[in-house]
């Protein structure tokens, strides 16, 4: 059997884990992945045997469940910010969840100036539909750039479109 290149070695024992589908804690189950478990009580024998790890010594043994549960925390940490984060970009805009920074676009196709009851859709996939009286008579732009920025107070939302200073209050509707 060739011989496996030390530093490779936790990898390849992890992509064995996620091809069993031991790799369980990393599917959002951060409690278990935080208390620790062996890799013995996870595989049924005949899996255990044919990874090869009835081979290792007592100590390989303990010294790879204790990788495997700081790199299964680790990694279900990484996982759980990242869909936090995630979670946030997709939701500003609604109510007062989310990043407050101002969003950056296109309206994707013509816009043809503010008015009330409008609903422009943003190259990102969001859809704003203005809620107040603000006009921007005679402009036509084809995919322009908007800024969308936050109140300082409450959770209304203000359209600006390319360099024109005429901001519109507009609500987040998908």
């Amino acid at each position: 059997m060739p011989a496996i290149n030390a530093l490779r070695a936790p990898a390849l024992v992890f992509s064995v884990l996620v091809g069993l589908g031991l790799a369980w804690p990393l599917a959002g189950h951060a409690q278990e992945a935080a208390t620790a478990s062996r890799i013995e009580q996870q595989m049924t024998p005949e899996q255990f045997r044919a990874a090869g790890l009835d081979r290792l010594t007592p100590e390989q043994l303990a010294n790879l469940n204790a990788w495997l549960n700081r790199t299964l925390v680790v990694e279900t940490q990484k996982a759980a910010a990242q869909a936090k984060q995630k979670v946030e970009e997709d939701s500003r805009g609604f109510l007062n969840f989310g990043s407050s920074e101002p969003i950056l676009s296109r309206v994707s196709g013509e816009f043809r100036g503010f008015g009330q009851g409008r609903r422009y859709v943003l190259a990102n996939g969001q859809e704003w539909e203005q809620v107040d009286a603000a006009t921007l008579a005679g402009v036509r732009l084809a995919e322009p750039e908007v800024k969308i920025i936050p109140s300082m107070v409450g959770n209304a939302w203000y359209m600006q479109v390319g360099k024109y200073g005429t901001r519109a209050k507009v609500r987040r509707i998908k």
